[in-house]
């Protein structure tokens, strides 16, 4: 049985899920290292083929964190083309997945109050992402280039383990998938070997309940889009 650390009563997991968000507005309070290396051995729980447990997580601090995040905000700036090592969109992007897109994204915008055609918030609000959202815990997950398909299949069920583990402790995470769009930069400005495929970074802490990106929400599709029974 899960708890709530709000008020310390069972919760289930269908609740669990259905009230995690992602959260982008952290309190300036630290997350205690046992707290945080608990929610790392509860995530590494999850299932995985011949119990191979693919990924690593790299916590950032100090300089090497404002390091990164400077460089990365710069090739924004400049313009600098992405280049992702692994495929996470389809392309071209059916439409039916593009108006998903473009929902989520505007449910963000609408919180923060950024109209549609302002450009220059947009950017600063993206550029977020890799300031890790200022949160207190800043992880880069990486998966060993070896790894076939199936490698990035059970990294993300570790990584919804800790992304449920955090919320299950009362904390708040949202994965930063931006992270994967300068797999060069993050290596070179953490020393990483190019071994290491960057997928994603993960921004952890304690939510500002007053925080108004924390108050996105977005839609699951329905039952029948996605489940048929065959006989």
């Amino acid at each position: 049985m899960l708890f709530s650390s709000s008020d310390s009563l069972p919760m289930n997991y269908a609740d669990l899920a259905r009230s995690r968000r992602s959260i982008r507005g952290f309190l300036p309070e630290p997350v205690p290292q046992a707290l945080l290396e608990g929610l790392l051995e509860t995530a590494r729980e999850a299932p995985s083929g011949a119990n191979l447990q693919p990924g690593r997580f790299w916590a950032l601090q100090g300089e090497v964190r404002t390091r990164l995040s400077d460089a990365l905000c710069e090739a924004v700036r400049q313009q600098v083309p992405p280049r992702e090592e692994y495929g996470y969109f389809p392309q071209p992007m059916p439409m039916q997945l593009r108006k998903r897109q473009v929902a989520a994204a505007q449910a963000l915008y609408r919180s923060l109050g950024v109209a549609r055609g302002d450009a220059a918030a947009r950017q600063v609000q993206f550029e977020r992402n890799y300031r890790f959202f200022d949160a207190p815990v800043a992880l880069v997950v990486t998966l060993d280039r070896e790894f076939g398909s199936g490698g990035f299949m059970d990294l993300g069920m570790c990584l919804h383990g800790l992304l449920m583990a955090a919320h299950a402790q009362g904390l708040g995470a949202c994965a930063i998938g931006a992270l994967a769009s300068y797999p060069e930069i993050v290596r070179r400005e953490l020393g990483l070997q190019d071994s290491e495929v960057v997928v994603c970074g993960v921004a952890l802490g304690w939510a500002d309940p007053l925080a108004p990106d924390n108050q996105t929400q977005t839609e699951r599709e329905p039952l029948a889009q996605y489940f048929q029974v065959l006989s």
